[in-house]
């Protein structure tokens, strides 16, 4: 792992693949790290790309800050990462809250991206219930720890049938979670509770756009991604069989095959 300074905080991350390869960041979602792409980053890398996974302010081996952050703030990390790697412009993708740093990049630093992968996630900003979800839960986590959560949200996480059925993959889903800073997974949420609306910011994007959704997430499920995927015509959209939230830890084979297609076909 190598890390970095930008923006007042340590970020860890990783940075692999030839160094002339096309440049790819992967985003995760809460509560995880950089660690959820493992698959992806052997994958991509032996497709001869650049692949850069950050662990997210806040989570695995960077920096905490406390109290609030935004999506805004993450997104505005990773554009200063790539400044500190020399990376001008690279596909940029993310899962869950990792695909809404995606869009907020995209919002933010628009001639930086080749294009967009967004995995499970959504673009509405969030409800008022929502809000008060993520607030509520913040609090809690600073209260009990990560142990609790992980423990009851693993079943949605992934497909339910998967975790019994794949319980290696569960097993590192849940080291991750429970592994996380409390600190920063609770200014993470109280900063998603602020999401904006991101649907007329993918109305605009022209660069082309990969949406992947497992065939079983609860959180996200298919109808969000077909959401996107009107918003976005020329997106390409996949559905991920025997897959929950996670489906490039649940089906690493085909979630990859799926994103090499796309940056052969669609990212010149």
């Amino acid at each position: 792992m190598n890390s970095a300074t930008v923006r007042g905080a340590t970020i860890g991350y990783d940075d692999v693949g030839p160094s002339t390869g096309l440049p790819v960041l992967l985003i995760h979602g809460h509560p995880f790290d950089r660690t959820l792409w493992a698959p992806q980053v052997t994958a991509l890398t032996e497709a001869g790309h650049r692949v850069v996974t950050p662990d997210l302010r806040g989570y695995g081996r960077s920096g905490v800050t406390p109290g609030k952050v935004l999506l805004a703030d993450f997104a505005d990390d990773l554009a200063a990462l790539l400044d500190h790697l020399g990376i001008e412009r690279a596909v940029v993708g993310g899962v869950s809250m990792g695909g809404q740093i995606t869009m907020e990049f995209q919002l933010r630093h628009p001639g930086r991206l080749r294009a967009l992968v967004l995995s499970d996630t959504s673009a509405p900003a969030e409800t008022a219930e929502g809000r008060l979800f993520r607030n509520r839960l913040a609090d809690r986590l600073l209260v009990e720890g990560m142990d609790g959560y992980a423990h009851e949200v693993i079943g949605k996480m992934l497909a339910d049938y998967n975790v019994t059925a794949m319980p290696d993959v569960a097993a590192r889903v849940l080291e991750m979670m429970c592994a996380t800073d409390p600190r920063g997974a609770a200014a993470a949420l109280r900063g998603r509770a602020e999401r904006p609306d991101y649907r007329d910011v993918l109305a605009g994007v022209e660069a082309p756009v990969l949406i992947v959704v497992g065939a079983d997430d609860v959180y996200t499920p298919v109808a969000e991604a077909e959401a996107i995927r009107r918003l976005v015509p020329h997106a390409t959209l996949a559905v991920i069989e025997k897959a929950g939230h996670l489906p490039g830890a649940e089906q690493p084979d085909r979630f990859n095959a799926v994103l090499l297609d796309f940056l052969a076909e669609r990212v010149v």
